[in-house]
């Protein structure tokens, strides 16, 4: 059980939040390459040295919450009922994440966080950053899929293309809200693309994982 965190930790969390948000403010307003370290401490009201403290770099106060849920797909591999391949567990969790319009799902219309994604697409070195992010989130997964009774290697093949195709997903929905689609009216082809695409995963590796047998067949589960 999770023990509820003490006053220090609490007081942390609000200045790592409070000079995130700032930030992020300030980049939509001006344009992030606009905005200084310098401009946000002093709008934060905390010092460079404190705001390093919590982000190493500038890109870091954008992708942040990236950087949070970097190892998100290797959780939904661990935490995933006992009757349930890891294919299906994270299926059944995007599709999830795309009912309640999550942003990370990019299936969200709100303003904000249209105008937030089209400044991370547009802005080369947050673009660069946040494969960085697709590289970690690639090797926790490959994990997580090795301790499922994956091989090495088919762990480390199926986590590449499992986090590409989710991304490859985010990035459609993204755009087709960029050229004017609402999130209503993308979901269903939302839903329909990413279960085209989990199909064509699970169908590629069918024969693979722990519940296959030698044969290459996969067993009939009760």
């Amino acid at each position: 059980m999770t023990e509820p965190m003490g006053l220090r930790e609490r007081r942390k969390v609000r200045i790592r939040e409070a000079i995130a948000a700032t930030a992020k403010r300030m980049f939509l307003e001006l344009g992030f390459d606009r905005v200084s370290i310098t401009d946000i401490a002093r709008e934060a009201e905390v010092s460079r040295r404190t705001l390093f403290a919590y982000f190493p770099t500038k890109e870091d106060l954008v992708l942040q919450r990236f950087a949070d849920h970097e190892d998100e797909a290797a959780r939904t591999v661990r935490a995933r009922r006992a009757d349930q391949s890891p294919l299906e567990a994270l299926r059944e969790a995007l599709l999830d994440a795309l009912r309640r319009r999550d942003p990370s799902t990019g299936l969200n219309d709100s303003p904000e966080i249209v105008a937030f994604l089209r400044l991370i697409t547009s802005t080369e070195s947050l673009a660069a950053r946040l494969t960085r992010y697709t590289s970690r989130g690639i090797d926790a997964l490959a994990e997580a899929l090795l301790d499922s009774g994956f091989n090495p290697l088919t762990a480390r093949l199926a986590a590449a293309q499992v986090i590409m195709v989710q991304r490859e997903l985010v990035i459609m929905n993204h755009w087709c809200l960029m050229n004017g689609e609402s999130a209503t009216d993308r979901y269903p082809k939302a839903i329909r693309a990413t279960n085209h695409a989990f199909d064509l995963l699970r169908d590629g590796l069918a024969s693979q994982g722990p519940q296959s047998n030698r044969r290459g067949r996969v067993r009939k589960r009760n």
